[in-house]
């Protein structure tokens, strides 16, 4: 099956805040972690050995501000969040993480100039403290 644009554009964001995440130090430990209720698209330790749970939000369009109109992080209505919550549940329960081990959801924003092949990432942390 031909993926659509829309997976297409997620994928390569998904491809460019691993490597944004890697160069801060974080090891990414899994990928799209799907379970029929939602998915995880990043699972990463950071140095300090927290687990991170990471939603990426892609978007394509020239970086020059032009079209600042839409926002990726406006897409993470209370049900995207009651989601993940309950994916991130079932990891730590199926990957037997200690009740004790710190973990947190992340948010990171990938914005995508194609015609440029150039990026901007912005990551906004513990986003449901």
């Amino acid at each position: 099956m031909a993926k659509t644009e829309k997976r297409r554009v997620g994928d390569v964001g998904e491809g460019i805040a691993c490597t944004y995440l890697a160069g801060k130090g974080w090891k990414v430990v899994e990928r799209n972690y799907w379970r029929p209720w939602g998915e995880i698209d990043i699972v990463a330790t950071d140095p300090d050995g927290r687990l991170r749970f990471v939603e990426v939000k892609s978007i394509c369009r020239p970086l020059d501000g032009s079209r600042e109109t839409y926002r990726p992080e406006e897409n993470m209505h209370p049900q995207k969040l009651r989601r993940l919550y309950r994916v991130i549940q079932t990891y730590l329960l199926e990957k037997r993480v200690r009740e004790s081990h710190q973990w947190q959801l992340d948010l990171v924003c990938v914005y995508m100039d194609f015609e440029k092949r150039r990026a901007r990432v912005t990551v906004l942390e513990n986003i449901v403290g």
